[in-house]
């Protein structure tokens, strides 16, 4: 079996700050965006990963989603804790110096863990936690 992974999403409730946080800060190209009445859908992936997409959308679109639990889903999003993503990069220290250098909000400085890594964590502007590993 030859299984990649092609799509992931992450909310987003401003579209044009997680535009340009993901454009801007990350590098990241802007594959699609789509609007439909006052949401928007917007695909973005590093240049070199042309088949590996994250697409940033409204996580209140779905209509099955209540009115309560759209509050709950918000709520969730700006604690950090109803969506995430891991990156990799060669040299993690680098990139946490180019990437706080835009005003972002660091959550842990470059730092060897347990597990074997060296990390650091950020916040995207909805919230969602954005962490960064040394890749080999």
């Amino acid at each position: 079996m030859d299984i990649t992974i092609h799509t992931s999403f992450l909310p987003h409730t401003e579209a044009e700050a997680s535009l340009a946080f993901y454009r801007d800060v990350f590098g990241f190209e802007v594959r699609q965006d789509v609007g439909y009445q006052d949401m928007r859908w917007i695909t973005v992936g590093p240049p070199r990963q042309p088949d590996v997409n994250i697409v940033l959308y409204p996580p209140t679109a779905d209509p099955g989603i209540t009115e309560d639990e759209g509050r709950v889903v918000t709520e969730m999003i700006a604690k950090g804790t109803f969506a995430s993503i891991m990156l990799a990069t060669p040299d993690v220290d680098a990139a946490f110096e180019r990437i706080q250098s835009h005003n972002v909000e660091v959550v842990a400085e470059p730092t060897d863990q347990p597990w074997g890594k060296r990390d650091c964590a950020f916040r995207d502007p909805a919230g969602n936690m954005v962490r960064m590993q040394q890749s080999e």
